[in-house]
């Protein structure tokens, strides 16, 4: 049979939308004969509701690519030439206990940086690793493109508790971050290319090119002088314009985390005491989003996905499965093995860097030292991501106290402590990993 099958875990998503969109688009480029959404059977009513218009905007579209559901991914991947997921353990509830816990001792609570990151981690990866098992064993020349977040340190643990070598993690932040120097710039997002480095959530754009000549330098003045580049999840407080001179490279929205922790602390209560964590505000903005997917007439992504934080995902997600199965040698930035192409990181390592996509998958394009005003900066959540997959994977409480202090984000040992047990009983149901182990 010709075409190709892809198996997307986490299909009830909100998200899938903008993947069966972006499949769409490409379909003469990328014949896809199967695309199954899977999910959990407490997800049900999600599933039903994307699958079926799902198969509307694939009806409307003309294209024969066959929609399939399934609870059960054993029944979906075999046969499987891409798997790609997009699972939230514990749902948007346990987002929001990450986003709330860790203000009562006010440190930041964020979904994938700080000790929500750490959580959402530990929840994470030990069900990636499960879903990595069946592939090894249904599908094992498939390629597998993660989206959970948080992706750098589920790429980490992959690459460092699994065989799988054809894995990729990927986020949406880079592809932002172009879009966003497009339109200050006032030009088509092709003509700009950005040489990103570092780690997820973690990215930097050391160089920015229009038309291959370097306009770094211009575009950093536009940051300081008041244009916006960030994200629906993360408020613009602007920065410093000398701070940024200064750095002399382009920082990710997530950034503003680190270089300006206080006042997105007291953002983040203000916005909890007002309108509620993030995560409530998402469940609000799913609710609808539901409730459009649910129409009968609606046979197109509707608009309204960008307010979910989800913009562009389609592009990435997609323009990576085309270049990998057309062997394009175009240039992407993914999460991926680092052989090297960031010195002070270990090979072995996942980074968040410029690669060539081929056939065989994301070569990456060295890169050599990072700048030294940030390369510390990566290092340390590199320290911390690969202490946190360690905990995740052996559920020992000690590592997962050293992974919460060494974050940058959290004060001290004491605090870290704290928080650490409080989150722990907080998720007990989805860390059995922990309570088998702890006394």
């Amino acid at each position: 049979m010709t075409g190709i099958k892809v198996v997307t875990i986490g299909g009830g998503s909100s998200y899938t939308p903008e993947l069966v969109e972006g499949f769409i688009k490409r379909y003469n480029e990328l014949p896809i004969r199967e695309l199954w959404l899977v999910d959990i059977p407490e997800g049900q009513d999600k599933l039903e509701t994307v699958g079926a218009l799902a198969k509307r905007m694939v009806k409307k579209a003309g294209v024969p690519m066959e929609i399939k559901l399934s609870y059960d991914r054993k029944e979906a991947l075999p046969g499987a030439d891409f798997v790609t997921t997009q699972i939230r353990v514990g749902l948007l509830e346990a987002r929001a206990k990450d986003e709330k816990i860790p203000l009562k001792y006010d440190v930041i609570g964020q979904e994938t940086n700080g000790p929500g990151g750490l959580f959402k981690g530990l929840r994470t990866i030990p069900v990636i690793l499960d879903i990595c098992k069946d592939i090894e064993a249904l599908c094992p020349d498939a390629w597998l493109i993660n989206f959970s977040n948080p992706a750098g340190m589920v790429t980490e643990a992959v690459l460092r508790y699994t065989d799988i070598k054809k894995t990729v993690g990927l986020c949406n932040v880079p592809i932002g971050m172009r879009m966003s120097v497009a339109e200050m710039l006032e030009v088509e997002p092709d003509r700009v290319h950005i040489d990103f480095a570092g780690l997820n959530h973690m990215v930097f754009g050391l160089r920015v090119y229009l038309d291959g000549e370097e306009v770094t330098s211009q575009v950093l003045d536009k940051l300081t002088s008041g244009e916006s580049m960030t994200m629906k999840n993360i408020v613009d407080l602007g920065w410093e314009p000398e701070f940024i001179r200064a750095l002399k490279v382009l920082p990710c929205p997530y950034h503003r985390y680190y270089y300006q922790t206080d006042k997105m602390l007291n953002q983040e209560k203000k916005e909890a005491n007002e309108a509620g964590s993030r995560a409530e505000v998402v469940q609000q903005l799913e609710k609808e989003l539901f409730e459009l997917y649910s129409d009968p007439e609606l046979a197109i992504k509707p608009p309204q996905l960008e307010e979910r934080g989800g913009a562009y995902y389609s592009d990435a997600a997609c323009s990576l499965i085309d270049s990998i199965y057309n062997n394009r040698g175009d240039i992407q930035p993914v999460n991926t093995r680092n052989n090297g192409a960031i010195s002070g990181i270990p090979a072995e390592s996942a980074v968040e860097v410029n690669c060539v996509i081929t056939k065989d998958g994301p070569k990456p394009i060295q890169v050599g030292e990072l700048p030294v005003p940030v390369q510390g900066l990566v290092q340390q959540i590199k320290s911390f991501e690969r202490t946190a997959a360690e905990a995740a994977v052996t559920g020992d409480y000690r590592t997962a106290l050293l992974a919460m202090t060494i974050n940058p984000l959290v004060p001290s040992d004491t605090v870290a402590k704290q928080i650490l047990d409080e989150m722990l009983e907080a998720h007990k149901a989805h860390l059995p990993q922990f309570f088998e182990t702890v006394v």
